[in-house]
């Protein structure tokens, strides 16, 4: 365990910046210290990146488990090609905003990001997110930054009807994420038209608790959350359930209720997905 002084003193912005190379479509070895006048590419203090990882990813020597994509590109679970829009590397003018600001900023930047959601957690695993791995090691270096462990943590899960759609102006969804009242900055993990999702050590209303360690088991965790936060009635809400009871990466899960939020809202998914 890191000494308190230690802990008191870590800048939560390093969560947000510390894995910019990926959007620059390059591997860490590669990637520059400084970018816009800040440090990017740092380590991630108190094992927070590595934990976040585990969530979503093997331990262990990574394989390829698509074959023929090798790309930083993400794929979509919900349809299993590249977005239109998902060409990496990002443009520098989109990157600017997730690592330029107040760690609250930078939280709300990523919570409300399409650009960060184009890019995959590793090209072995195409069908995960950047944008979601960031917000998790944010939320879990925020935790530990508190004095907590992992197994102290809990997901809560609530229902939500602020948020605004993707396609709004980008600092008009990044400024209602950090007016709203749902959003906690650094914890909040999800929040879209629907539904929010954070990681507290003092859960209230729909919760469940992440496990011992951390580990590929966000269907698992899903299964256990008490209460009824989303509207399971619906057929469509129960499809995507039992599609997130499969799920076991906690990125992947996450950017797959995104995308399918988001076809909703288009009309363009239904049942059948």
């Amino acid at each position: 365990m890191a000494q308190a002084s230690d802990i008191v003193s870590v800048d939560l912005r390093v969560a947000y910046r510390h894995d910019v190379h990926k959007l620059r479509g390059r591997q860490h070895g590669s990637g520059c210290d400084e970018l816009f006048d800040v440090p990017v590419n740092d380590s991630v203090p108190l094992g927070a990146d590595r934990d976040a990882a585990l969530l979503s990813r093997p331990d262990g020597e990574p394989e390829q488990t698509v074959a023929n994509h090798a790309s930083p590109a993400r794929l979509s679970l919900l349809t299993g090609s590249v977005l239109e829009t998902g060409v990496v590397p990002v443009q520098d003018t989109s990157i600017t905003p997730l690592v330029d600001g107040s760690p609250e900023e930078l939280h709300a930047a990523w919570l409300t990001s399409e650009t960060a959601s184009l890019v995959n957690e590793s090209v072995f695993l195409p069908y995960s997110s950047l944008k979601y791995h960031v917000l998790l090691v944010s939320a879990l270096l925020d935790a530990y930054r508190a004095g907590h462990v992992f197994d102290d943590l809990f997901l809560v899960v609530e229902p939500a009807a602020d948020a605004p759609p993707g396609d709004a102006d980008r600092v008009v969804r990044q400024q209602a994420a950090l007016d709203v009242d749902v959003v906690v900055p650094h914890r909040t993990i999800l929040w879209l038209d629907g539904v929010t999702m954070r990681l507290t050590a003092s859960p209230d209303g729909s919760a469940a608790w992440l496990g011992p360690a951390p580990a590929e088991s966000f269907a698992d965790v899903w299964s256990r959350v008490s209460g009824s936060p989303v509207d399971r009635d619906t057929v469509w809400w129960r499809h995507v359930d039992a599609q997130l009871r499969r799920i076991r990466s906690w990125s992947t899960a996450l950017q797959y209720i995104e995308d399918a939020v988001a076809g909703e809202m288009r009309g363009t998914v239904g049942v059948d997905a």
